[in-house]
């Protein structure tokens, strides 16, 4: 582990944050108790970030002899953050402060078959411009990533093996991280649901840019040794077809849940409780109603044993989605750090 002065500057500073969002304040005492550090060195740390109005000071507490202490709070609009997706024809967007709270949401229109790239980067700068305090972005992308780089993404060629990721950064100067848009939506849910962590979790869209799933086992996102697990599009299903081209034959090109369309999709349920065996699969409310969940569970009763099905669940696909990217940003957010706080720890 790093232990220069500045590593161990940013360990305290994020330490500090942490603490104070979590307990939502705190004296210089019960954060000395609370992270193992000296009283001396978080009085230094609180008085700097007091001083750029990171923190404010709630009031005093009762005394039990000497002067009373201050009780510190973290400012929520200290930083923002932006959650953004795109998603065919439009860009969705969330900003959010350090508590998590809604600061604006909404929508922007895109060209498709334009430069994906130049869109989604004049989208950030209208929405960094009105909300200067954004210090750090989640994105969400239709494709598969490997350690933040896109490499497969059909439908947004401007896209494809593109360090969006440094691109961004580089644009902004401010961190940013790439989630695929199943795996930012099965962490959305689980987080906004509070469900256990030791869980194993399937969330299915079949989408505007065609099919995917997230994939949640005990609690840990699963990403394959390539990082194209979910990519459920290619899942064989029938003589020379894949689980895309079954329910695109289904319904003459389109996305529809008919008779042949649903029954492909509970060859694929039955193939991920044969192989995972989860807890519970979620659907889109936006493709799956409760007639339609009820036929599924029937249909997928044909080929695995009624026993083993899991829960299913409809949910708000788009807010899940939009959760998880928020949750990611918190967690880069708060280890936004610069190099003039505390400056050289003295």
């Amino acid at each position: 582990m790093e232990t220069t002065p500045k590593a161990m500057k940013k360990t305290i500073l994020l330490g500090i944050r942490k603490t104070l969002l979590e307990l939502e304040s705190a004296t210089k005492v019960e954060l000395s108790d609370y992270l193992g550090i000296s009283f001396p060195t978080i009085s230094k740390f609180l008085a700097q970030m007091e001083n750029d109005r990171e923190v404010f000071v709630l009031g005093l507490d009762h005394s039990s002899g000497g002067r009373r202490p201050k009780r510190y709070a973290y400012n929520p609009e200290y930083m923002l953050g932006l959650a953004i997706f795109l998603e065919r024809a439009e860009i969705h967007y969330l900003v959010f402060n350090c508590f998590g709270e809604i600061k604006a949401q909404g929508e922007k229109s895109r060209v498709l078959g334009g430069d994906d790239l130049k869109q989604l980067t004049e989208c950030i700068q209208e929405i960094t411009e009105e909300f200067p305090k954004i210090r750090s972005i989640s994105i969400g992308v239709p494709g598969s990533v490997n350690n933040e780089k896109i490499f497969f993404i059909p439908g947004y060629e401007q896209l494809q093996n593109c360090d969006l990721k440094g691109y961004i950064e580089n644009t902004f100067s401010m961190p940013v991280v790439i989630e695929n848009d199943m795996n930012a939506s099965v962490l959305g849910y689980q987080r906004s649901k509070q469900m256990q962590t030791d869980l194993s979790i399937i969330y299915v869209y079949l989408g505007k840019n065609g099919p995917g799933a997230g994939i949640l086992v005990n609690g840990e996102v699963v990403r394959g040794s390539t990082c194209f697990s979910g990519e459920v599009s290619f899942v064989p299903q029938y003589d020379k077809q894949n689980f895309q081209q079954a329910l695109e034959n289904a319904s003459g090109g389109k996305i529809e849940l008919n008779d042949k369309a649903m029954d492909a999709l509970s060859r694929l349920v039955a193939s991920f409780i044969a192989i995972i065996n989860p807890h519970t699969i979620i659907f889109s409310d936006k493709e799956v109603d409760i007639f339609i969940l009820d036929q599924l569970i029937e249909q997928s009763s044909n080929y695995i044993p009624t026993e083993h099905l899991p829960e299913f669940i409809v949910s708000d696909w788009k807010q899940d989605y939009l959760f998880g990217l928020k949750c990611m940003c918190l967690d880069l957010m708060i280890k936004e750090i610069k190099d003039t706080t505390v400056s050289n720890n003295k």
